[in-house]
């Protein structure tokens, strides 16, 4: 709804009651209040009106899932309508611990939204207000540990079998950690829309998010106190757009000034008992870590799209941003021993950085005919620098620069066979520059001579990603549609520096970058039989997903090795879904059962490299195979 989530944490969350769903490649700047550089995904609610609605949907499934959702929308008087949905969400986990008697990756969310919107459609003000609010408690998320795990200074304290035993969704976890997390997140917002004439729209959105989690987390996967960790955050921000929207016979303009201050606050601990080990008389160990952020951002943007002729039309943009950060920092180390009990271990406060950019855009699309059209489009991208929130050690604060992309794209959409299918090709090359990475290491505590992990973040160098996607849809008879995606990507580094790669000049760019198949594909196909009468219809879909090999993280190959760390890689899969779904004539009520990775593919999702703490590597799976049982009523 025009309101940008700044907190990735903030964004896992449920769709419900839901109106569209928008997906735009490449940098964004030119047309939305916040900047992206690599896409955007936009949410659209469904808004109340004069026109009655109400749903109810009730799910049972695999794995305990029990949800239910709900709306109901209508007028107040031909003024003011209003609209409420509900949703509550669990599932057991599907990972356990057997010693312990835990459950883990489980499921528990309760979830609603309140709107209002004020104004008729023949009177030129419209307000919308929104206020929303979202609660998780659920268990920790725990994968699987890869290595033999080692104390700080490299001696074995639990030796993982090589090669690594295949994963049974069982695992170990520290007695005495948590299983908990927990996320409050609720905000408002309010869309002024103001239509000064049938061409010219003014638009203000004025919003309030906040956020806040507390996170356990057993990194290591173990029963040991290695990797153990608490994250407390707290985080708020408001936002203010206004947009001007001018849409003429051959031109359109939109154009909007930004503000968004941020502030968030965290709180960390962290467990590692186990780290020190034997040499030291095991003592305890705690590090706290208490940091803050303020981030004021200030944008301007301008986009236009003129008519030159019928068939052909030129849009151009450009977008200034200017981003200033305030960050603070304290890390207090608490032991028995007191070689390791320096406290504060390291402090500094009111480190500030601005930075600027002006990106512009491009595009140019013709219409060939009514069925096909080709276009081309030029986008610079930019993520302003920030400060290493990972800092352990002096110097590590150093802040890091922004980063940027030039973005190149260029496709054909077209629909043929009477209408039957439709296509779309497109081809695009991306090269990023001083693309920001986390990596980890090892130092040499200044007070202790002993060794520290350090994990920073660092401008790398140069990324390039290159590739096609292809997508087809036909509908070759009645009832039956078909649809294909298919994407071949080729990224590669230019340059990744890194001066710990000493055996390769300090370059580490042979490596492969993460979340980067060179495949992806997706094929589905459904069936739908109208039963005759009040029977309704009965729907038959499945669909095949696949993904080529993939890096699950930046650091993938040994320190200063080309040698890949073959665990920290996912092999090529397919995964499986399929639904069988009756739906009555009129509309108003369905059932389905839904069969989600039918083949109960052991796949994974997510890999960490934290070896410099005690070795530490693990990686996350997706689900099993899961069935479910769905109803719905609407009207």
């Amino acid at each position: 709804d025009d309101v940008y989530y700044s907190r990735i944490r903030g964004t896992q969350l449920d769709l419900f009651d839901i109106s569209r769903v928008e997906v735009l490649r490449g940098p964004q700047g030119t047309l939305y209040g916040k900047n992206t550089i690599g896409g955007a995904l936009k949410i659209v609610t469904r808004k109340p009106g004069q026109e009655k609605r109400g749903f109810l949907t009730l799910t049972a499934g695999t794995y305990g899932q029990l949800e239910a959702k709900g709306g109901i929308s209508g007028p107040l008087s031909d003024f003011a309508a209003v609209g409420l949905s509900l949703l509550h969400a669990q599932r057991d986990g599907y990972v356990e611990d057997p010693v312990l008697d835990r459950e883990y990756n489980d499921k528990n969310v309760t979830a609603g939204r309140f709107q209002l919107s004020l104004g008729r459609e023949d009177q030129p003000i419209h307000f919308d207000f929104s206020a929303d609010y979202s609660k998780e408690d659920a268990a920790m998320t725990v994968g699987q540990p890869l290595n033999t795990l080692t104390t700080l200074f490299g001696q074995p304290i639990l030796v993982i079998p090589s090669p690594t035993p295949e994963y049974n969704f069982e695992t170990r976890t520290t007695p005495g950690l948590p299983n908990s997390t927990k996320l409050d997140h609720y905000g408002f917002s309010g869309v002024l829309t103001w239509d000064l004439s049938d061409s010219f729209t003014m638009k203000s959105i004025t919003a309030y998010r906040n956020l806040k989690t507390d996170d356990f987390i057993d990194i290591d996967a173990t029963q040991l106190e290695l990797g153990d960790v608490f994250v407390g955050v707290d985080q708020d921000q408001v936002s203010q757009e206004l947009q001007a929207i001018y849409s003429g016979e051959n031109l359109s303009i939109v154009a909007g000034l930004y503000y968004m201050l941020e502030n968030i606050t965290s709180h960390q601990e962290a467990y590692a008992d186990d780290l020190i080990g034997p040499l030291f008389g095991n003592p305890t160990f705690l590090r706290t870590i208490d940091d803050d952020l303020r981030t004021e951002s200030y944008a301007m943007y301008v986009n236009a799209s003129y008519n030159i002729t019928e068939a052909l039309r030129l849009s151009a943009g450009i977008r200034y941003t200017d981003e200033e950060k305030v960050y603070s920092r304290s890390t207090s180390t608490f032991s028995s021993n007191p070689l390791f009990a320096a406290n504060p271990a390291f402090a500094f406060s009111g480190l500030k950085e601005n930075w600027n950019d002006s990106s512009p855009m491009v595009s140019l699309d013709y219409q060939i005919n009514d069925d096909v059209m080709v276009y081309a489009r030029y986008a610079k991208g930019f993520k302003s620098g920030g400060f290493n929130g990972r800092a352990n050690n002096p110097g590590e604060q150093a802040p890091y620069n922004p980063e940027t992309v030039d973005s190149y794209e260029a496709g054909v959409k077209a629909k043929f066979w009477d209408g039957k299918a439709r296509t779309a090709l497109t081809v695009f090359y991306n090269d990023y520059q001083d693309f920001q990475a986390r990596v980890s290491g090892t130092v040499t505590d200044p007070i202790t001579n002993l060794p520290s992990p350090e994990l920073t973040v660092i401008n790398a160098g140069s990324l390039v990603t290159k590739g096609v996607e292809f997508e087809l849809y036909v509908t070759p008879m009645d009832g039956l549609q078909l649809d294909t995606q298919v994407g071949y990507l080729d990224a590669d580094y230019e340059e990744f520096n890194d001066v710990r790669f000493t055996n390769f000049g300090g370059d580490r760019s042979f490596q492969t970058p993460p979340f980067s198949p060179k495949w992806t594909a997706r094929f589905g196909a459904q069936y739908t039989w109208d039963l005759g009468g009040e029977a309704g219809s009965l729907t038959l879909g499945a669909s095949a997903r696949y993904r080529s090999r993939m890096a699950l993280a930046v650091d993938n190959t040994f320190t200063n090795s080309a040698t890949e760390i073959e665990g920290l890689f996912q092999d090529a899969y397919w995964l499986y879904d399929a639904r069988l779904v009756w739906e009555d004539s009129e509309g108003h009520y369905s059932a389905g059962i839904y069969g989600k990775n039918l083949s109960d593919e052991l796949y994974k999702t997510d890999g960490q490299e934290f070896s410099s703490v005690g070795s530490i590597r693990t990686v996350y799976f997706g689900a099993p195979q899961t069935w479910s049982f769905t109803v719905t009523a609407r009207y």
